[in-house]
């Protein structure tokens, strides 16, 4: 019997939640994927391990004895991870990262929380700055690691992981585009828009799309913050573009929508991992950009698929 570890850590917080949707909140994955996981031991092992009530769900016999297995399990590679930490030094130290603001909604926040739950004595600073700007701080060696879009291949950079995400309009859900599979740009431009200034990489994005276009159209506002944007795009006062990544409560709740721009094809964001090129990783830091890696991954794995977003003839 092959139980892959990911199965081991939903089942553990299927049990401790009480059900699989609030598990995949806690887990910030969808709710489809923690089912098909336990689906998939459920068939692995032979037997059901959760009584499925109107309440929630409820380990049965066989779940029991498994859940005391994964706790073991689970308990074990903590325990692990810790002593491991310990020989390799990373208990202690300092990290500042430099990262655009559309990280601070909800990625950062859940890298940084298990970073700081492994590592509690491990001093991280945050430094708010557009891709370009926390490129150049790494390069200058004012901050360990950049986080950013669309970043400019260099020498002096190395890139560590990276991940594809579609740039698209974002509206209030009730929007008239806002049900639409994709948009091009002058379907937006019918509309208000709130477009971005530099340094952020969405105005280079936009740039040869808005030359393109060549009608008039009402811009709102131009910004070099994506977080204000946002905000004007609750109150609906206009549409603006960006990706996914900063907006993930909105789009949870139904408050905003995202809706995939094309132009030739999908327009597409690379938010990609640097540090300086030469330097050898110090545990910690090491330790965090095998975290943000992770998250970076998982997140890419939950964007629509390159030929759905394709336009149907």
């Amino acid at each position: 019997m092959h139980i892959h570890a990911r199965a081991l850590k939903y089942f553990d917080m299927i049990r401790r939640s009480g059900s699989i949707r609030e598990a995949a909140r806690r887990l910030h994955v969808a709710s489809s994927a923690v089912n098909r996981q336990l689906l998939q031991l459920e068939e692995s092992i032979g037997s059901p391990l959760f009584d499925r009530m109107p309440g929630g769900l409820r380990l049965t016999a066989a779940g029991e004895i498994f859940s005391r297995h994964v706790i073991t399990v689970l308990q074990d590679e903590h325990r692990m991870v810790s002593e491991l930490d310990a020989l390799k030094g990373i208990r202690r130290g300092e990290l500042t990262i430099a990262a655009v603001e559309g990280l601070n909604a909800d990625l950062l926040p859940s890298v940084l929380e298990t970073m700081m739950t492994r590592y509690p004595m491990l001093r991280i600073s945050i430094q708010p700055a557009g891709s370009a700007v926390a490129a150049a701080a790494v390069v200058a060696g004012d901050a360990d690691l950049a986080i950013g879009y669309s970043v400019e291949r260099q020498e002096a950079l190395r890139q560590y992981a990276v991940g594809r995400f579609r740039l698209g309009a974002i509206m209030p859900a009730h929007h008239p585009l806002a049900g639409q599979a994709t948009v091009r740009f002058a379907d937006c431009a019918r509309y208000p828009l709130i477009l971005a200034r530099e340094p952020l990489s969405i105005h280079a994005q936009l740039r040869p799309l808005i030359a393109h276009h060549r009608k008039p159209m009402t811009v709102l506002m131009e910004s070099a913050s994506v977080e204000l944007a946002k905000k004007l795009c609750l109150r609906g006062l206009g549409l603006a573009f960006q990706t996914r990544i900063g907006i993930e409560d909105e789009l949870a709740d139904g408050r905003l929508a995202h809706v995939p721009l094309i132009g030739a094809g999908p327009v597409i964001s690379e938010l990609g991992v640097y540090v300086r090129s030469g330097r050898t990783l110090p545990p910690a830091l090491d330790a965090f950009i095998r975290i943000l890696a992770e998250e970076i991954a998982r997140r890419e794995a939950e964007e629509p698929t390159l030929p759905d977003l394709l336009p149907k003839h």
